[in-house]
């Protein structure tokens, strides 16, 4: 297994409040032949687990406490990822309500075999729930939104939030509408 680099700039505004910039982690991390397929490509399933590792640091930071995965609303994956390559993740809170919130996570590589740019190899955004000791949910601090792209990221959070919620309600009538049928 590669070593892994936790680079982490907290800082947290005093009174309970914190900026999406404050919540900010990167993890990284050479990939290795264990992580790969027969291709020599790294297993989604790999670069998904160091996206969701990477999510709950920022959120269980921002949360100040726990924090649990409760959805993946979306991870494309852009490029592939290759044995040697050295993964960095990067995540930040988008969005928060009263108890969850949105974190943003980008995954880049540095090529081991060449002297580039680094490569975007997958997005993705997860929900997560601050919970207390009996994983019940509890109060988030507030987000304070302060520059442009912050706001652009909070806006498109509470479209993915509708999105999901609107997606969830239909469902839910339509198993209402088969139930009524197959009664």
């Amino acid at each position: 297994m590669g070593g892994l680099t936790i680079i982490a700039p907290w800082t947290c505004h005093d009174g309970g409040v914190t900026t999406p910039t404050d919540t900010r982690i990167t993890l990284s991390r050479v990939m290795s032949q264990a992580e790969a397929n027969l291709l020599g490509n790294v297993h989604g399933g790999n670069i998904m687990k160091m996206v969701d590792d990477t999510a709950g640091v920022s959120a269980n930071r921002f949360a100040q406490g726990p924090a649990v995965t409760a959805a993946m609303d979306e991870m494309a994956f852009l490029n592939p990822v290759r044995v040697g390559d050295v993964l960095h993740v990067s995540a930040q809170v988008n969005w928060a309500g009263t108890s969850s919130m949105e974190v943003g996570v980008r995954a880049e590589v540095d090529r081991w075999d060449a002297v580039t740019e680094r490569v975007h190899v997958a997005s993705a955004y997860l929900v997560f729930v601050a919970v207390d000791a009996e994983g019940g949910t509890r109060r988030v601090p507030e987000l304070v939104i302060e520059t442009p792209e912050e706001r652009r990221h909070f806006r498109e959070a509470e479209i993915r939030r509708a999105n999901r919620l609107a997606r969830r309600e239909a469902i839910d009538h339509s198993r209402r509408e088969s139930d009524e049928v197959g009664a």
